[in-house]
């Protein structure tokens, strides 16, 4: 008898880790729910999982065919501990690896993308999603949705420039499509909503769909640095001010068809899932 595949999902509490270990376990699939905190997903077995503590990494392997990668939060070069837990995964038996990058990070690039670089050569199967901006960031606890909640502002360095952003529901069914398919989908996928939007056009949405003012509040790349710097490493901070930079000139205005592709549905617009998320902050 074959021995049933077991998923580790890392950041199991996080805004994918936990959606798409709540999918694998819906569909009847063996998860284990990978955090430093006990912050379990109903039905997925608990594991204790620390990026920076190795002593963590062995029980979290221990039986483990298929992991869910999602980088440490906040790390400029997330390489330096995912690339020897990685080599330990495929020494134990891993043969499936899918990475959470970003649309922004090419393989190769800062961040994830030397971790994307090196997965074709760790494993056999294997996939890299890459998805623009949550749609999550104007309703969850990200900076933004804080902002919003505060005083009805976004603040970005982004100007006119759009983005394809993504719900991640969607993210978290293309990852449990990748993660249990039969067949190996070897990819680089970026994963975009059905259509790119300026911060005003978001802003606009955000007020008609919840009945308060929200506004879109332009900085230079410098001013948002500086402020992101408060609350994280300034290296990090440079990073996502670049990213803004960037998107305001056109590098993220872009739409794909690879929820669609990889799921058989549709990736969900901005206002429904506003509307779906405030919702739900309301019933809690």
């Amino acid at each position: 008898m074959s021995t049933p595949n077991t998923t580790l999902v890392t950041g199991a509490t996080g805004t994918t880790g936990g959606r798409t270990a709540a999918r694998l376990v819906a569909a009847g699939h063996r998860v284990r729910a990978a955090s430093r905190g006990a912050a379990p997903v109903a039905g997925a077995a608990p594991v204790r999982f620390d990026w920076y503590d190795p002593a963590t990494h062995p029980a979290a392997l221990d039986g483990t065919d298929r992991l869910y990668l999602v980088p440490p939060p906040g790390d400029p070069d997330p390489a330096a501990v995912m690339l020897p837990f990685l080599d330990r995964a495929r020494a134990a038996g891993v043969r499936r690896a899918v990475l959470l990058s970003a649309s922004s990070i090419p393989e190769g690039g800062p961040a994830a993308g030397a971790v994307h670089r090196a997965l074709p050569d760790l494993f056999d199967e294997w996939a890299v999603l890459r998805p623009s901006w949550f749609m999550q960031n104007f309703t969850g606890a990200h900076l933004h949705a804080q902002s919003i909640r505060g005083d009805g502002t976004v603040l970005t360095a982004t100007g006119d420039g759009r983005v394809g952003f993504v719900d991640a529901d969607d993210i978290a069914a293309v990852a449990a499509r990748v993660l249990t398919a039969p067949e190996a989908l070897n990819a680089d996928a970026v994963l975009t909503g059905p259509e790119a939007l300026s911060y005003d056009a978001v802003a606009a949405v955000l007020s008609e769909v919840t009945g308060r003012p929200v506004v879109h509040r332009r900085l230079s790349r410098g001013e948002l640095r500086e402020l992101l710097a408060a609350s994280m490493p300034a290296e990090f901070a440079a990073m996502l001010a670049d990213m803004d930079h960037a998107i305001a000139r056109g590098a993220e205005d872009r739409v794909t068809d690879s929820v669609e592709r990889l799921t058989g549905r549709p990736p969900s617009g901005f206002a429904t899932v506003v509307r779906r998320e405030s919702g739900a902050r309301t019933a809690r």
